[in-house]
């Protein structure tokens, strides 16, 4: 018999707070590494997890260099949307399946980092 839902989340809590450390993990070895050419565009990593409406890590601003790429990847417990205000990019997000924005940061500003149906922030992108 399944087991009913409340006792799955904190399971798939777990799941996505292990996948959220891993991308970090990773995502700070590469940008570490001595093979970069120096000068050369590196990829600004954002990972992000919604779980039971709570936004891991907490809702914060995230520097990025104009001209910079940013990788947005949000992984969360219900169905919505991401979406990156004044770059107009946006991802479907399907519960437990990992969902990327991708972009070049090419204006300057502070950008609001959200889901449209839950209206939770996930991040401030500042751009300079």
């Amino acid at each position: 018999m399944t087991p009913p839902l409340a006792r799955r989340r904190p399971l798939l809590a777990a799941l996505m707070l292990g996948v959220t450390l891993l991308t970090a993990l990773l995502t700070a070895t590469a940008c570490g590494s001595p093979s970069a050419a120096p000068g050369a565009s590196t990829v600004k990593e954002i990972a992000v997890t919604i779980a039971g409406r709570q936004v891991t890590p907490p809702p914060g601003r995230i520097d990025v260099a104009k001209g910079q790429t940013v990788r947005i990847t949000v992984t969360g417990d219900a169905a919505d949307e991401a979406h990156v205000h004044g770059y107009d990019k946006a991802a479907d997000l399907k519960p437990g399946t990992p969902a990327t924005i991708e972009f070049v940061a090419d204006q300057d500003g502070l950008f609001e980092v959200e889901t449209h149906h839950s209206k939770l922030q996930l991040f401030q992108l500042v751009v300079r």
